[in-house]
């Protein structure tokens, strides 16, 4: 049995992930940030599943002596905020934007396990088009990809494109939009014989995602890799259609 800690648990993807490993029969620590109000309603299933809950605060301190009782063999860091989200925490006086979530806290999570002296793979939700895209975010996610790149531990990237699904309960009516929009041209393409491309760009569910991400967590021939969409559709299908193991929940 391997040891999990899930930051960005209370995620869609993240969730998804808790579930995952406790189907697997590992042992996991989801990650809920100190008063989140989707942490409230999720504690309830995430400890139904035998998952551990904790709620380190984002203190560099405390969350590298979290991980240093722990002791994880794996990280997931699966962190994001949306321009809405950025927009009301301003209203209230907070910052959380790109650079302040995507970025400063999954450093500040790459720092405290290095600090911990654990040394666990770290798995990093990244994105398609990191390395040539504009704006806040890409910058956001490129930052934490040179870390991992220059730092010590032995890391992941993922990078899916869109991430959507009718599973997911996050208002993000643009995103899932243009999900649909650039699907449906992609399935027109590959009925006229591009199917390559349409397994590189088509969006990608956030429970096939999680058990892509799990399934390279757990594979020792995956360190210090980039992987991107179609590597995370092929992996993800195929852990759907494994058993979980015996005696897991």
């Amino acid at each position: 049995m391997a040891v999990f800690f899930v930051a960005g648990a209370t995620g869609y993807v993240g969730r998804n992930a808790v579930a995952e490993l406790a189907r697997r029969g590992q042992r996991v620590v989801a990650h809920v940030r100190p008063g989140s109000r989707a942490g409230a309603a999720l504690v309830p299933r995430f400890e139904a599943l035998g998952a551990e809950v904790d709620r380190t605060p984002w203190e560099p301190a405390a969350m590298a002596a979290t991980l240093a009782r722990v002791e994880p063999d794996a990280v997931l860091a699966l962190l994001g905020t949306t321009r809405r989200r950025a927009r009301a925490a301003a209203r209230r006086g907070e910052r959380a934007d790109y650079a302040a979530v995507d970025r400063d806290l999954t450093l500040l999570l790459l720092r405290a396990a290095v600090a911990s002296g654990a040394a666990p793979r770290f798995v990093y939700l990244s994105a398609l088009g990191v390395e040539g895209g504009a704006g806040a975010y890409y910058a956001a996610r490129r930052a934490v990809e040179e870390a991992l790149r220059d730092g010590a531990l032995p890391w992941i990237i993922a990078r899916p494109g869109f991430v959507s699904g009718p599973d997911r309960d996050e208002c993000r009516p643009g995103e899932r939009l243009a999900a649909v929009l650039v699907d449906a041209a992609l399935g027109l393409l590959a009925a006229l014989g591009a199917r390559r491309l349409r397994e590189r760009y088509a969006s990608l569910d956030g429970p096939t995602v999680a058990r892509a991400l799990v399934d390279l967590a757990l594979d020792p021939e995956a360190a210090r890799r980039v992987v991107g969409p179609e590597e995370l559709r092929r992996r993800g299908t195929a852990a759907d259609q494994r058993p979980a193991p015996s005696g897991s929940r």
